[in-house]
């Protein structure tokens, strides 16, 4: 069942169009995976969807509502993690929850249970009446996430939420993003970490230029964008003969050489069959081969091949 439905939007600034006639549909209890470079069109599109910013053309729908026609009914549904922290650095990690949960209509007994619930889901319970100043930046990182989940909503769109915080705290959040999902809520997750989306995605999208350029689960990406297997090689030495031989080869398309590292990259149509015949140059050309993998593209390289930059350009 569509939960969040993106209808022909459209945001101008003048004469530029960051988001263009965007369609886009996310299931009802998925964790959506949002991917774009630098000016794609992602904020914008999630400021829309909050009701931050003025739809020019088009709609949105969360839950069946309308963004245009009711704003504030869409915004009780998301809980909204943005990438600039929204803190309270002089009041308390309690009394931040507290703040954003007034501001959903919680009170009394409710709100203080609220509070209590999400401090210890990001477990900072122990470190509930100090302020955030004191925290490290995976600490506010995840009380960040507390002020965002406490009126329990439907809907949490977590734009780049890992930005600039170590490992453990990295993979708390990822854990807590699992954890959310099965609780029932659908989640919305950008990051220019692109593990990560790959590590916990059902589907991914790839805007560019205000578009949806690609969408599906990432098998479904690695089948519309290419069927090549990569073989990796590492060789103590890596004749120049058997190189000219391997880049002629008519069914590999692409046969380069790292120098410093000793390997051979190729990319092939299919690695069961081609496998023989890159053994048989090899030896041929007396390659001693000291370890042979065989990939399939992963999320960064199905990324590169359709917008034509990496993620953090």
């Amino acid at each position: 069942m569509a939960f969040v439905e993106l209808n022909n939007v459209v945001k101008r600034y003048g004469s530029k169009l960051p988001v263009d006639h965007l369609n886009l549909t996310i299931q009802a209890g998925e964790i959506f995976g949002l991917l774009g470079p630098n000016g794609a069109g992602k904020s914008t599109t999630i400021n829309m969807m909050c009701g931050l910013l003025k739809i020019d053309q088009g709609d949105i729908r969360v839950d069946g509502i309308s963004v245009k026609d009711r704003p504030l009914d869409v915004k009780k549904r998301i809980g909204l993690v943005p990438q600039d922290l929204a803190l309270y650095e002089s009041m308390s990690a309690s009394d931040n929850v507290s703040f954003f949960a007034k501001l959903y209509g919680l009170r009394g007994k409710l709100l203080q249970e609220r509070v209590v619930e999400a401090l210890e889901f990001v477990g900072l319970q122990d470190r509930a009446k100090e302020k955030p100043a004191t925290f490290s930046g995976g600490m506010k990182r995840r009380l960040n996430i507390a002020c965002a989940i406490m009126h329990h909503p439907k809907l949490i769109i977590m734009d780049e939420p890992t930005v600039g915080i170590d490992p453990q705290s990295r993979n708390h959040i990822l854990e807590s993003v699992r954890t959310l999902n099965k609780m029932g809520s659908t989640i919305i997750y950008t990051s220019h970490y692109m593990e990560e989306v790959a590590a916990i995605s059902d589907r991914v999208a790839i805007m560019d230029q205000g578009h949806v350029i690609a969408c599906g689960t990432q098998q479904e990406l690695r089948e519309r964008v290419s069927s090549e297997e990569k073989i990796v090689i590492k060789a103590a030495h890596i004749e120049p003969s058997a190189m000219d031989e391997l880049q002629l080869h008519p069914r590999f398309s692409k046969v380069s050489l790292n120098e410093e590292m000793d390997t051979l990259e190729l990319y092939v149509a299919s690695s069961q069959h081609d496998l023989q015949d890159i053994l048989f140059i090899c030896a041929k050309h007396e390659v001693t081969i000291q370890s042979l993998v065989c990939e399939q593209s992963d999320l960064e390289t199905l990324f590169l091949n359709l917008t034509g930059r990496t993620l953090r350009d």
